[in-house]
């Protein structure tokens, strides 16, 4: 067995002790894929209920499209449809992770060879604030998801061993749970930034971790010797937590943070390694703001939501007290979780409590009225994101525990709308193309921007990596 083999058996083991001391500054990670017995025997509980499920009756009967919500019957199952899927893998980081970003590679754009890899960075959530790391994490070798098969055969073991994907991790310390995570690439160097829930915000070289990953003898030493990088440059002018955070596109380097005191700041890189943030926040909203979006076109030009229900646009050239351009008042009936902005067209996408959906034409912005709004989520709306090269796909995730695709370019046909179609999936808007299920508290979902149709999503219960036959 290989010293990373080695590591790795150790860290599974690890992982499935009860008695664990949290504030050990060891770290252990399961492969992708790998679960407990215990977990096994949850899965069971939950009847298997992950994916685009089908509804079977275990004694006789049809199978039927199950939709969320629906209770079963006496003698009825959930059945997840593999078919539905190209690739569906899973990976647990021990302490949930809340919020990650997918790291650039240099492996292509548009790969579609399996198989794929990926470099994502999380931010964990653990029971005590100095047990909270940030992890730079590699998931390799992710295969095709091949349905299982009815025959007997036990003589592709090996071949199983050899599909199995792997996942490398290179902690850094981080005090306070993690909020939120971001990534970007300034010139050749990945950093990232990090709101913590002390009310400070980091910023990190992801370098020398990321070199860890895919150098089995790095990353023993990384290891061996507990190294982790420390902050490039942290903030500690909000004078509370946040959540809101993104990087500028158009102008890399150029970061806006906001915090549940209703505060934005612009930062702007400088000479020497360090940021000069301004002190004087954007005036207008009046409650915590809740997401923020760079254009990803435009320089200077800010998206922001809020508790308020407000969304706004903002010109960062303009002085704090008047750069607010743009208001949607009321864009929600309730608190404005999350917002995306379309890479291709003027759109964004717009979640909230009150677990609509909206799209807003921002040539339309000021009439205050989104173009589009679905309502298929049953709870607040935690996650949305545009697919990053087609224009009218997207992408949402609610506290209801689903991540439903959708396509705005689908209308109703009305020929299929008359033909013999079950009551339930009548109702349902002709945009939506899959709902994908079995993860707990989902927190978060990314399109993968050089892999098509990839989706990672983060949740209580872990990740889930999968592609569908639908995008």
């Amino acid at each position: 067995m290989s010293d990373k083999e080695e590591a790795m058996d150790d860290c599974v083991r690890f992982n499935d002790e009860e008695m664990k001391e949290e504030d050990d500054d060891s770290e252990c990670y399961e492969n992708l894929d790998e679960e407990s017995d215990s977990d096994s025997e949850d899965d069971d509980n939950d009847s298997q209920d992950e994916g685009d499920a089908v509804e079977e009756d275990v004694l006789q009967g049809p199978q039927q499209t199950y939709l969320p919500g629906k209770p079963l019957e006496e003698g009825e199952e959930l059945v997840c449809d593999e078919n539905a899927y190209l690739m569906f893998h899973k990976a647990n980081t021990g302490a949930p992770c809340l919020s990650f970003d997918i790291i650039p590679d240099g492996l292509g754009a548009e790969r579609t060879d399996f198989p794929h890899t990926a470099y994502l960075l999380s931010g964990t959530q653990a029971s005590t604030e100095f047990t909270n790391r940030l992890i730079v994490m590699k998931m390799s070798n992710m295969q095709k998801t091949q349905p299982e098969s009815d025959s007997e055969d036990s003589d592709e073991e090996d071949e199983e061993t050899t599909m199995k994907p792997d996942l490398e991790c290179a902690i850094i310390h981080h005090q306070g749970s993690v909020n939120r995570v971001r990534m970007c690439v300034v010139g050749d160097k990945p950093l990232a930034a990090s709101w913590s829930e002390t009310g400070k915000v980091y910023l990190w070289d992801l370098t020398h971790p990321l070199k860890a990953v895919n150098d089995p003898v790095l990353l023993k030493t990384y290891v061996e010797n507990k190294e982790s990088p420390r902050p490039l440059f942290t903030f500690k002018g909000h004078t509370t937590e946040g959540f809101a955070m993104d990087w500028s596109v158009p102008m890399p380097g150029v970061l806006a943070t906001g915090d549940c005191k209703k505060n934005i700041h612009i930062w702007k890189p400088s000479e020497g390694g360090l940021w000069v943030v301004d002190q004087r926040p954007l005036v207008g909203h009046n409650a915590s703001v809740e997401d923020l979006q760079w254009s990803p076109n435009e320089p200077n030009v800010l998206a922001s939501c809020s508790v308020d229900r407000s969304i706004r646009i903002w010109d960062t050239r303009v002085q704090p007290g008047k750069a607010c351009m743009l208001t949607a008042a009321n864009a929600h009936e309730n608190d404005i979780n999350v917002i995306n902005w379309n890479k291709r067209e003027p759109f964004i996408l717009s979640g909230g409590d009150d677990g609509k959906l909206h799209v807003w034409d921002l040539r339309q912005f000021q009439a205050g009225t989104p173009v589009a709004t679905f309502k298929h989520h049953t709870a607040p709306i935690t996650s949305v994101e545009w697919h990053p090269t087609d224009s009218t796909v997207f992408a949402s995730a609610g506290a209801d525990d689903q991540i439903a695709l959708w396509d705005l370019a689908l209308e109703k046909d009305e020929e299929v709308a008359g033909s013999n179609v079950e009551p339930e999936l009548a109702d349902l808007p002709p945009q939506l193309l899959f709902i994908h299920q079995g993860q707990k508290e989902i927190k978060e979902l990314h399109w993968h921007p050089q892999i098509p149709g990839m989706l990672i999503s983060t949740a209580i219960t872990g990740f889930n990596i999968f592609k569908t036959i639908s995008v």
